[in-house]
C-alpha cells in the first residue's frame, strides 16, 4: 500500500492555516449584500425584506436574528435616499462621523443628516422593516421603492429617485476618464 502522497511525489500534506477571526469579523468579511430589488411598501409604511436579504442580515448581525428586536440601522442619507445598515457595520460609521467637530458647518449637517436620523429597527415575524413615517417623507417613498445592495450596506430608493439615479449613473460613467483607482479595471 503507498503511503499518501508517494504516488504524486507530495512528500508532506500540511493543512493549511486558517487565520483566527472573531465571529463580528467574520460576519463583516463575509457580508456582501449587492443586486437592486423592487419592493412595495404597505399601508402601514413597512417593506416585506426578501428572504435572502434576511438571512444574509442574520449572519452580518454575528447569527443574531435580523427578526429580534433592533440591530438594524436605517437612516436618511444626503442625496434623499435611506440607507440600512446591520448595526456592526453602522457602528464603526456612527463613531467616525460623532468624532466630527461640531462647529464645522459641513460637519454639524452630516451629523444631522446621518445620525440625528438614525432609528435602531427589527423585522417583525413576518420579514417586514416598518419605515418610520419621517423617513419615508425624507426620501420620497410611495409604493414601489427600491433596495439596493452595495457591499456593507442598502440604499431604499422611492421609484423615481432610483431611476434619476440610474439615468445620472449612466451619464457619468460614459465620460472618458475612468474613477480615480480605476484606471486599469476592464469587465
Amino acid at each position: 500500500m503507498e503511503k499518501s502522497g508517494e504516488k504524486w511525489e507530495i512528500d508532506d500534506f500540511a493543512p493549511i492555516p486558517r487565520p483566527s477571526i472573531s465571529r463580528t469579523a467574520a460576519a463583516q468579511t463575509l457580508m456582501s449584500f449587492q443586486g437592486a430589488i423592487a419592493l412595495t411598501l404597505d399601508a402601514k409604511g413597512r417593506l416585506a425584506i426578501p428572504a435572502r436579504h434576511r438571512a444574509a442580515l442574520s449572519a452580518a448581525l454575528s447569527g443574531r436574528d435580523a427578526n429580534a428586536e433592533g440591530g438594524l440601522i436605517l437612516t436618511a442619507h444626503p442625496h434623499k435616499c435611506l440607507l440600512l445598515y446591520p448595526e456592526p457595520a453602522w457602528a464603526p460609521i456612527r463613531d467616525r462621523i460623532l468624532q466630527a467637530p461640531s462647529f464645522d458647518t459641513r460637519s454639524a449637517a452630516l451629523k444631522r443628516v446621518l445620525i440625528g436620523n438614525a432609528r435602531e429597527e427589527g423585522m417583525d415575524s413576518a420579514g417586514r422593516l416598518l419605515v418610520a413615517p419621517e423617513l419615508r417623507e425624507f426620501a420620497g417613498l410611495e409604493r414601489k421603492v427600491w433596495m439596493v445592495g452595495l457591499g456593507s450596506h442598502f440604499e431604499l430608493w422611492s421609484d423615481a429617485g432610483w431611476q434619476a439615479q440610474n439615468a445620472a449613473a449612466v451619464e457619468v460613467l460614459q465620460s472618458a476618464e475612468p474613477p480615480a483607482g480605476f484606471e486599469d479595471f476592464a469587465l
